[in-house]
Parts: structure tokens; sequence; C-alpha cells
């Protein structure tokens, strides 16, 4: 499985962005991931097969919403109300393994990981 993640770029604080990821075949839960400067990688958000249940870190919370378009194969983020602390490259990753497995925030469950793509909050 392939995954292609796009959509980073360079907004000012309180913008919005939308990344975009595609898969080379459907996944089951889907989530994204990102990884700051100097720091560990820690969970985004997810989402499950259907689409139907979504996991968010506090962080993140009201701010960011994860949806998917399975006829795309494609899991998407949409970022409101952006801040310098959300400056990151942003992992998408898959689940292959387990159909009906909830979608969580462990790195273990995802089998498959994008190339990263870069957000950058300028304050």
């Amino acid at each position: 499985v392939q995954l292609q993640a796009s959509g980073g770029g360079l907004v000012q604080a309180g913008g919005s962005l939308r990344l975009s990821c595609a898969a080379s075949r459907r996944p089951f839960s889907m989530g994204w991931f990102r990884q700051a400067p100097g720091k560990e990688r820690e969970f985004v958000a997810a989402i499950s097969w259907s689409g139907g249940s979504t996991y968010y870190a506090d962080s993140v919370k009201g701010r960011f919403t994860i949806s998917r378009d399975n006829a795309k194969n494609t899991v998407y983020l949409q970022m409101n109300s952006l801040k310098p602390e959300d400056t990151a490259v942003y992992y998408c990753a898959a689940d292959m393994d387990v159909p009906f497995r909830a979608p969580t925030g462990l790195t273990n469950q995802y089998d498959y990981w994008g190339q990263g793509t870069l957000v950058t909050v300028s304050s």
C-alpha cells in the first residue's frame, strides 16, 4: 500500500489548511500523526473504516476534523484556527490488518505510513 500525503504549506496563525492522503487501495482505520522539530511523533486524529467513528488528540479537538472518501481511498484533515504550535511534519497512516478495529492513537496499529507533508504556522 502506498500513501501520498499533500496539502501542507505556510499559513498564518488563525488560518486553515486541508491535508489529503490518498491510498493505493482502501485501508481500514486511518490516522494522522505529526512530528515537530526536536520532538517525538504524536497522534493527531484517526477515523474508522466506515468513517463513522473518529478520535482526536485533546490538543486539536474542536479545531481539526478528520474525514474520508472511500470512493477515492482518501482521508482528509481539515485544520482550522491553526496555532504556531501546530507546526510539524504531518504523516498519514493506514491500518491494513484488522477490518473493524476501532481507530486509536497507537502507532503500532498502523502498518503503512505516508512520506509526510510540512505544515508551518507563523505567528
